[in-house]
């Protein structure tokens, strides 16, 4: 059955703790779907030189992160991985005359496992990691989307993880003066759901010349990066549901969406 493409937000690691609405609302969209055959996880937090495949049976969970409470580096994601799909992915880059490289031990990242353990609790589907290449910017984090949408209609799903804004200096300022959310943090992701609802892709690829709040939001834009595969995965004219909206930690948007497949 064919699958949407999704992109979930992972926000700071601690919501993997205080999932919020927005971890309700992940974990009630991945419940609505048809159970995947896969789920390839693109996370902000892999970046290689060129798309990488993870090819491991059992990917550990990492903790990249320092400074949080215990009780994160407890949490154990027990997924599998599935070598069939993983060779399905690798050749859909490949058709669509992308470099590929395959990794056998590549875990996943809190940007893969926080989201993925709200959507996919009891661990029951197949994941394969993928990586995503900032240096390429939006232009390629869509052409490497686009050559995953094939993989919809074979009951693979897209999961890219991010958010859509990514500013931790101005976290750090917000939580030393009070806690007050800057203009941008709400102007931006609506910007961004008024390009996607309309289709604009060439704006959105365009986002930091377009947007005087663009390079505020994302001082660099990897964390921005898998909205752009998520939205090439759904293919061409996917229609767009802006699923979930919602700021925490004074900075970081919150925002889920869906690509449904046309």
């Amino acid at each position: 059955m064919t699958q949407p493409s999704l992109f979930v937000p992972h926000g700071a690691p601690t919501f993997a703790l205080r999932p919020g609405a927005a971890g309700a609302a992940i974990g009630a969209m991945a419940r609505s779907l048809p159970l995947p055959r896969a789920i390839v996880i693109v996370s902000a937090h892999w970046d290689t030189a060129v798309p990488t495949v993870g090819l491991a049976e059992r990917p550990e969970t990492i903790h990249d992160f320092w400074g949080f409470p215990e009780a994160l580096y407890a949490i154990r994601y027990p997924a599998t991985g599935c070598r069939e799909a993983a060779e399905e992915v690798a050749t859909a880059l490949r058709d669509a005359g992308l470099p590929v490289a395959t990794d056998a031990s590549r875990g996943l990242d809190h940007g893969a496992w926080v989201p993925l353990r709200l959507m996919f609790p009891d661990a029951d589907v197949p994941v394969i990691p993928l990586s995503i290449q900032s240096r390429g910017g939006p232009e390629q984090a869509w052409q490497l989307g686009r050559a995953l949408a094939p993989l919809s209609r074979r009951g693979i799903l897209v999961i890219a993880s991010g958010n859509v804004t990514h500013n931790l200096g101005d976290y750090q300022f917000a939580a030393r003066n009070g806690g007050r959310v800057p203009d941008y943090v709400r102007e931006f992701p609506d910007w961004i759901a008024a390009r996607l609802a309309a289709g604009d892709v060439p704006s959105l690829l365009d986002y930091r010349r377009l947007r005087p709040d663009g390079v505020q939001a994302h001082p660099s834009d990897e964390h921005l990066l898998p909205l752009f595969v998520a939205l090439g995965a759904g293919g061409e004219n996917a229609s767009v549901n802006r699923f979930h909206a919602g700021i925490d930690d004074y900075v970081i948007a919150m925002d889920a969406y869906e690509f449904l497949p046309k």
